[in-house]
């Protein structure tokens, strides 16, 4: 059985290296690159992953490109900001061989401000199901926190090791993503056919704060656990601000041409 391993990246020159060096004992390593600019390309090639160029258009189309590059009888999804383990390597290795699932979960082991974050619903967390045999998985079309769709009979399986995970290197990318990520959540929003408001945003945010900080216990981490429920906060309640932005169109009042005043 032979494992093809995806990296999705878009000018991820800090990360690609340590991403791709986790994984070389893979026999294939794809490397779905949105024209990244930073060198990100040129690292991955250095390290022999071979590299697709797919325009953004949505993580769900991304992943789906990614996986069609993909010749392997099993696929392992890897983001740019995680890093496989030598303890998931064993695991997957001996579980391809006779696995009795066809699509597994991979739990998460987050690295935060300096520190393993505990809970905060960051550990272990899960994203889509990263171990799949080829042609078995595919992915939502939506263009962010895509879920998928499952080609198999059986149930969702867990593999019992965890991957590790730098979801932001510093504040800046915090901020970073929370404004990225709010942009593409509108368009979620939209065809749902929510609505919004300085209020409804507001409660969707503080709501957000609270799950992660209260109720999945983020005061527990400190001071990160607080940066993790505000950050929620932010994405969460600008997300349904720029929904309002988009479902307004606010107009600028024009502006006549104010001509020399007769005297």
């Amino acid at each position: 059985m032979k494992i093809s391993v995806y990296i999705i990246a878009f000018n991820e020159v800090e990360k690609i290296r340590d991403c791709i060096n986790s994984v070389l004992w893979a026999d294939e390593i794809i490397v779905a690159d949105s024209h990244s600019t930073d060198g990100t390309s040129e690292i991955a090639s250095e390290l022999g992953a071979k590299v697709i160029h797919i325009p953004f258009n949505g993580y769900g189309d991304l992943r789906n490109k990614a996986i069609s590059h993909c010749q392997g009888d099993w696929i392992f999804s890897l983001d740019s900001d995680e890093r496989c383990t030598k303890e998931v390597r064993d695991e997957i290795i001996m579980l391809i061989d006779k696995a009795p699932l066809d699509i597994y979960q991979v739990p998460r082991k987050n690295f935060f401000m300096g520190r393993w974050i505990k809970h905060s619903g960051w550990y272990p967390n899960f994203r889509q199901p990263q171990l799949f045999k080829n042609g078995k998985m595919s992915y939502t079309m939506d263009s962010v926190h895509e879920g998928y769709i499952s080609h198999s009979n059986k149930e969702i399986g867990t593999i019992t090791n965890i991957i590790w995970q730098f979801p932001f290197k510093n504040t800046e990318e915090v901020m970073h993503k929370a404004n990225h990520y709010s942009t593409l959540g509108v368009i979620k929003l939209q065809e749902k056919g929510e609505t919004s408001s300085i209020f409804k945003a507001f409660l969707h945010g503080f709501w957000s704060f609270i799950k992660h900080y209260i109720f999945k216990l983020g005061f527990l981490d400190g001071g990160p656990g607080f940066v993790i429920a505000f950050a929620n906060f932010e994405g969460t309640f600008y997300r349904y601000i720029k929904l309002m932005e988009a479902q307004k169109n606010w107009k600028t009042p024009n502006t006549k041409p104010i001509q020399k005043s007769q005297q």
